[in-house]
């Protein structure tokens, strides 16, 4: 069982802190749907300003790889609390400052078309310092837009 299925607070936090102090993830409209298992799920709905192909109304590239980038941190960030066994709301928090991305891969399977979008991440690795994440961005049909894997440092 998650820590995040015994610890509301920490999904809230987790909540506020990604939905509306990010000030970037509020600009892509990214929001976290769910924290459970080390795998975070996360929403966000399709607007003209995310548009990278105009005539076909796809989404850009580069949200496609930020949005790989943001749910692969969070994956990260989820992983270490679950290696580490942290449920406290303070000592949780402590561990954002030191996350960053080292190296981020990005697989564009098909067009970024659908009304919104899904993001999931996985951890693959967690090691002392370094995070290996892979993470999935599907669309509303659940058809699979791009993948990536994700480096990150969590020391």
């Amino acid at each position: 069982m998650s820590i995040f299925v015994k610890n509301e607070a920490l999904f809230a936090i987790v909540q506020k802190i990604f939905n509306e102090k990010i000030t970037f993830n509020k600009t892509l409209g990214l929001r976290v749907e769910l924290l459970e298992d080390m795998r975070p799920v996360i929403k966000f709905e399709m607007r003209d300003e995310l548009v990278g192909h105009y005539i076909r109304g796809m989404l850009h590239g580069g949200v496609i790889a930020s949005v790989i980038d943001v749910t692969g941190g969070l994956t990260a960030f989820l992983g270490v609390l679950e290696k580490t066994g942290t449920e406290e709301i303070e000592e949780s928090m402590e561990l954002l400052p030191n996350l960053s991305t080292i190296d981020l891969r990005v697989d564009y399977l098909r067009p970024g078309l659908g009304k919104w979008f899904i993001a999931t991440g996985d951890v693959l690795r967690i090691g002392s310092k370094v995070a290996v994440t892979r993470i999935e961005l599907h669309n509303d049909e659940t058809i699979l837009i791009a993948a990536g894997t994700g480096s990150y440092v969590i020391s």
